[in-house]
């Protein structure tokens, strides 16, 4: 496997792909592993995944770097994701005992009670825009849960998925407890069959996941599935505009477009739709695109040429659909995989701007008539992934975040994030399953019921 810098269009590293004999030894390896490290104490886990946390944090520069060369992601960004992951570690190191100790149940036994128990080999199927935290948050709950991990890393970040089994073993894990496999797509379906590996988790496109959903369902395994999103963002009359314009384009822009949770189409009413669109053009044009491993770089490449093509063309079929361009809209000349800020309006059903995602730094803008259109056009989609709401009336907006919307996660006033303390995750075709959290660490584990008479 071999990444290619989306800045320069040059070869990266190569790395020796894994046979179906290597493959094998692996999850061979990884399954003896976990029969020791399921008996280990929490409070041994902990030391080691507080030690993940401090490596994270020390090579934090020289991990952006890597992020930056293989996927495009500006170096400052690339930075605060390797803190996010020490954070998500430090997270389960104090929380994990906690949350899988014994539960207590009165029934008719004289002793009663919930333990929780892992199960052996998880298998990640993980993708390349956040390279480090997708893996991370999977990796730490499971890790400390005492399940084995075994990691399918996209093709375009190998060195990232090197990483980060280097750091759980310099952190002093045992050998083979989390491995990484360089395998392409048929050998990752072969080991979703292995009877070694007791469930699987992918965060992906919707396509992916169904086809690894069918596969786990064949073999009876346990899986997460984190698909894609197309997350509207309803801002009501009484909005304060600029901060919500201050918080889409954040939204809209993070990691240059190219996360499943970032803003993507904005539910105005008509009447504030000059205003909204005039402030999000200015906000959006402010941002710097450029050198991703420049300091001063707010937008940087795409992750992969195809990838700008298709969001391309997508900008292009909407455009001959009837949406007017405000800004960008053009892929630049000149070598790397750029995309400019673009601002799309007047989207309406029919066009890609409004049924399908745009994984790159597109903001489609659908004007409605009122709030009950508007929720009805934020739930007109396949996704449900994020959703975020801005209105000055607190209280009411909070009751159409909690029961209207058709969302994993509804942000007031705020644009959509992952937390370690709150559980991540979507309905619809954004997958189903949850991470983070004490729901997230529980995903993985045999829910066991004890019964003593």
């Amino acid at each position: 496997m071999q990444a290619i810098n989306p800045a320069t269009e040059e070869k990266l590293e190569a790395y020796q792909d894994h046979s179906d004999a290597q493959m094998t030894q692996k999850l061979e390896a990884a399954h003896e592993a976990h029969l020791v490290w399921k008996k280990t104490t929490f409070g041994h886990r902990s030391k080691l995944m507080k030690e993940a946390a401090r490596i994270l944090r020390e090579k934090k520069k020289d991990l952006a770097v890597l992020m930056t060369r293989e996927m495009g992601k500006p170096v400052n960004d690339g930075e605060e994701e390797a803190e996010k992951c020490a954070r998500v570690c430090d997270y389960y190191a104090d929380n994990a005992e906690k949350f899988l100790s014994n539960e207590n149940i009165i029934s008719d036994a004289s002793n009663s009670y919930v333990s929780h128990q892992p199960l052996g080999i998880v298998f990640a199927i993980m993708p390349w825009n956040f390279p480090f935290w997708q893996v991370l948050r999977f990796a730490a709950p499971g890790l400390m849960a005492g399940n084995a991990g075994i990691l399918k890393h996209a093709p375009n970040v190998p060195g990232c998925a090197q990483a980060i089994e280097d750091i759980f073993l310099e952190a002093g894990f045992p050998d083979h407890l989390f491995t990484n496999l360089f395998i392409d797509t048929d050998q990752a379906a072969r080991v979703i069959e292995h009877p070694l590996v007791r469930a699987v988790t992918l965060t992906g496109s919707t396509r992916a996941g169904k086809a690894v959903a069918k596969k786990a369902g064949e073999y009876l395994k346990k899986v997460v599935l984190e698909l894609g999103g197309s997350d509207p963002y309803i801002i009501l009359e009484d909005a304060d505009l600029d901060e919500a314009v201050k918080m889409c384009a954040t939204s809209r822009l993070i990691n240059n477009g190219q996360s499943c949770i970032s803003a993507k189409r904005f539910i105005v009413p008509q009447s504030i739709k000059t205003d909204f669109e005039r402030l999000l053009v200015e906000s959006m044009s402010s941002y710097k695109m450029g050198d991703p491993m420049e300091q001063d770089t707010q937008l940087g490449t795409m992750a992969r040429e195809d990838l700008r093509d298709e969001l391309a063309k997508q900008v292009d079929d909407s455009v001959a659909k009837g949406a007017k361009c405000l800004l960008g809209g053009k892929v630049p000349e000149g070598k790397g995989f750029y995309y400019p800020a673009t601002v799309l309006s007047d989207v309406k059903r029919g066009m890609p701007a409004f049924d399908e995602e745009l994984f790159g730094p597109v903001a489609s803008i659908i004007s409605v008539k009122n709030e009950e259109e508007a929720i009805a056009v934020a739930n007109d989609s396949i996704y449900g992934l994020g959703a975020a709401i801005f209105s000055k009336d607190v209280k009411k907006a909070e009751k159409i975040a909690a029961e209207q919307l058709e969302a994993g996660a509804c942000f007031l006033n705020s644009f959509v994030k992952s937390d370690p303390r709150l559980p991540f995750g979507g309905i619809k075709e954004s997958g189903y399953g949850r991470e983070l959290s004490h729901h997230g660490i529980k995903e993985f584990v045999n829910i066991k019921t004890v019964y003593v008479k």
